[in-house]
């Protein structure tokens, strides 16, 4: 990197020593050839591997593993504060049991409840700081804005755990759909949403009070949801059906239903931040689609690795990072072509990514 800028800066002096307008031009443009995107500029990627783990650190000006951190067993949802101080991450003692696993077999298999829980990760330490309760095989979550409280999908046991961040208790427990994973908390923070994968449904929470608001009935194994920055839409995945659903939400109603392109499997879903995309990784389908808002159908799709599952933007939208679990690599993608810039190693079946800015 220090190679890079001086020979930039020798670049521009040469530059500048010729004169002339188009001559500056050039030793400018040269100049920031060697500078980081503005995307990139003092943002990490945080990386969830279920089966090493672990999260691998990625420096999204170089796109490269800095950093590994250990962080306990089967991590999977993973959250930052808005400040990037903090990352919290989703653990689980239940056993791993892969798509093509029976469900008679899968539970055959012991689980260890004393390995469940909400790792909190010191981003300038990087080290797990605390571990928080979680309820039972926590498996993904959000945040409240002020990062006081989580709001956790407790799949095995159909439930959402409210947990209280600074006292490290948990709050509320609440009955959700069945197999809940996807949780988003609604723009301006008053009703979380939490898919139901064998509910086949969104169950709506009060964050105040924890009592169940509403249900809204989607398609087969809806695993993700994200809402537009507006907060009067939802976009919902359904796995099984290959389609994804938008809601509206003041309503708490269905606006329509987008076929998803064929072999398509929904899994993330995430609004790009000035709300004029949807983006939505495609598991087995091994791509992401974009879907336009403007007219609720499919613009583009791009092949990332295999099976995508966890996707995340940058705060400017330009770049799309996406976790591919059988290939243990992390797709990156720009956005304003959907080219794949670079595939990054990282650890054993990477499932989510949260990216944010360097502690």
């Amino acid at each position: 990197m220090r190679t890079d800028i001086l020979s930039a800066g020798l670049i521009v002096l040469a530059a500048c020593q010729r004169g002339g307008g188009d001559s500056a031009a050039g030793a400018q443009a040269a100049a920031d050839s060697t500078s980081p995107a503005p995307a990139a500029q003092g943002l990490i990627a945080y990386v969830t591997n279920e089966a090493s783990e672990e999260l691998s650190v990625i420096d999204t000006r170089t796109d490269s593993v800095i950093a590994t951190i250990p962080v306990g067993t089967r991590p999977r949802g993973v959250r930052l504060t808005p400040d990037g101080k903090t990352i919290f991450v989703a653990l689980s003692g239940s056993p791993r049991c892969p798509p093509t696993m029976p469900d008679e077999e899968c539970e055959k298999l012991k689980a260890d409840k004393s390995k469940d829980g909400i790792a909190v990760v010191d981003a300038a330490a990087r080290k797990v700081m605390r571990v928080l309760p979680g309820g039972s095989d926590p498996e993904n979550f959000d945040i409240s804005k002020d990062g006081s409280t989580l709001f956790v999908s407790n799949e095995d046991a159909g439930e959402a755990t409210i947990v209280d961040v600074a006292t490290g208790k948990i709050r509320q427990t609440v009955k959700v759909g069945q197999e809940p994973e996807g949780v988003r908390v609604q723009p301006g923070g008053a009703i979380v949403w939490v898919t139901g994968e064998t509910a086949h449904n969104v169950t709506l929470v009060d964050t105040k009070t924890g009592k169940v608001v509403g249900a809204i009935e989607v398609g087969k194994r809806p695993r993700s949801l994200d809402f537009t920055p507006d907060g009067k839409r939802a976009y919902v995945g359904s796995e099984v059906d290959g389609t994804v659903w938008v809601l509206d939400v003041p309503a708490r109603k269905k606006l329509k239903v987008i076929t998803m392109p064929k072999v398509s499997k929904p899994m993330d879903v995430v609004v790009a931040p000035d709300g004029k995309a949807v983006y939505v990784s495609n598991g087995r389908g091994g791509t992401v689609s974009v879907i336009d808002p403007a007219t609720d159908s499919v613009s583009g799709s791009v092949a990332v690795g295999q099976r995508p599952w966890g996707i995340a933007l940058t705060p400017d939208g330009t770049r799309l990072y996406t976790a591919n679990g059988p290939s243990n690599d992390v797709t990156v993608v720009d956005t304003r072509d959907l080219t794949v810039v670079r595939k990054v190693p990282v650890g054993k079946s990477p499932w989510g990514v949260a990216i944010g800015q360097a502690p």
